[in-house]
């Protein structure tokens, strides 16, 4: 059985391609992995069930269409659009090899504090949504509101595992904005 503290997500399938069968995904890993025989890893109704792929060509910088053993029709690979790809993150991490020596995944950022370079100390990364097409990072405050900010490396300036702290370099608005709402 295959277990989510397992996975990270590394991807979502976005819509179907042609008549065969075909998806187009936005992979943030080398679509390699996946020509190689590592599993493409959706949710189905709850439980982690495993794919692999028979094809996989590139369409872009981040688009790849991957055509999956088994779904060979537009119809079945209608039930896979907009379901986020997960892998093993041991496999994962083998497959990188020494590039993925000390590799941390965004989930791996769970329970470290947020520190703004400007605004000080956010709060704590409660968890990483992967649900939504951006990653979310969802921080509790001190005062035990939730914030959202996206996972981009725009945002992120820097990670120290060693003192469990994520720094950012948010712009003020998205901080002041769960104060608009009140």
């Amino acid at each position: 059985m295959i277990e989510e503290k397992n996975l990270t997500p590394v991807g979502k399938f976005q819509k179907t391609h042609a008549l065969k069968g075909e998806l187009n995904a936005l992979l943030d890993i080398e679509p390699d992995y996946f020509s190689e025989g590592y599993p493409l890893i959706v949710n189905m109704e709850g439980a982690y069930v495993p794919f692999y792929a028979e094809s996989v060509r590139g369409k872009g910088a981040t688009t790849s269409l991957i055509k999956i053993q088994g779904i060979d029709s537009q119809e079945e690979a209608k039930s896979l659009v907009n379901e986020i790809i997960y892998a093993d993150k041991m496999e994962l991490k083998e497959y990188l090899g020494e590039e993925g020596e000390g590799l941390l995944l965004e989930d791996d950022l769970e329970g470290f504090d947020v520190v703004d370079e400007t605004f000080g100390r956010i709060g704590k990364l409660k968890r990483v949504d992967a649900t939504t097409e951006n990653v979310l990072f969802i921080i509790e405050t001190p005062e035990r509101e939730e914030i959202f900010i996206p996972a981009a490396d725009d945002f992120i300036a820097g990670v120290d595992e060693e003192k469990q702290i994520v720094v950012t370099t948010l712009p003020e608005e998205l901080i002041n904005l769960k104060q608009k709402e009140k």
